[in-house]
């Protein structure tokens, strides 16, 4: 389901939200770390480079991202993995443990909280980041296209993810409940992208990739009729067209 080089068209802006979390995560000389969630392992590399006395391990679902990872590794001390953030398991205690803008594909992940922490070493982190931006005309055109008569006998069931992530407030009260010390927070990003379809190109690598699997010879169809709401509500300007995108950061340390 996953294309490593359309994910990357809009690179930077995705890397960003990463930078900033890992910015808040002070750890002195972690061991054990793991990117769970971890995508192509552009991202999970510089969690390497930050902590070199660590083992880096990056675990993702996809084979497509982790064949484009595969060139990144580096001998005992960055590895990846293929695995779900619902069955993974590490195989000892962790001291950082990052995911980037995957959890929010997993139904329910609030309740995966208490096992996260579970994970870690006394002193440990958990940090992650999640969109926030599914009401957002880029989430609720699509949702209401997949109910739509034409496509909602094989669309239908991806339409109801508007709820898919919690408010930072939900993260926060989780896991302090768990006895954490969190820092919980949001930013909504005004990307000012190029081209004619900038907003369709940004949700190619994400969240139109499960509609476009589902509808094969179809695909092209259902995105000439999404591109054409997509344009009416982020209008291009002089400059490029404004894209907000809302994200919801959470670092999260389990009691020493």
């Amino acid at each position: 389901m996953w294309d490593p080089q359309q994910y990357d068209v809009y690179a930077d802006e995705r890397s960003r939200p990463f930078h900033e979390l890992l910015a808040r995560v002070p750890a002195k000389g972690p061991r054990q770390v793991v990117d769970l969630g971890c995508g192509n392992g552009a991202l999970t590399a510089t969690l390497a480079q930050r902590w070199p006395a660590a083992s880096v391990l990056g675990v993702d679902s996809s084979p497509e991202m982790l064949a484009d990872a595969a060139g990144r590794e580096l001998p005992g001390r960055l590895a990846f993995q293929l695995g779900g953030i619902e069955s993974w398991q590490p195989g000892r205690a962790l001291d950082v443990l990052v995911s980037n803008a995957a959890l929010q594909w997993v139904p329910g992940h609030g309740d995966l909280l208490g096992r996260l922490v579970s994970w870690l070493a006394p002193g440990g982190w958990l940090a992650f980041q999640v969109p926030g931006n599914f009401g957002f005309p880029s989430h609720t055109i699509l949702a209401a296209l997949c109910r739509a008569p034409r496509w909602s006998d094989r669309l239908g069931g991806l339409a109801g993810r508007t709820a898919a992530v919690l408010e930072p407030a939900g993260y926060l009260g989780r896991l302090a409940t768990l006895g954490c010390q969190v820092d919980a927070w949001e930013t909504t990003y005004l990307h000012v992208l190029s081209g004619a379809d900038p907003v369709l190109d940004w949700v190619r690598g994400s969240a139109l990739r499960p509609v476009l699997a589902a509808l094969g010879g179809d695909a092209a169809d259902f995105e000439q009729e999404y591109a054409a709401q997509l344009r009416a509500a982020y209008p291009a300007q002089p400059y490029g067209t404004v894209f907000p995108f809302r994200r919801l950061f959470v670092v999260a340390r389990r009691p020493a």
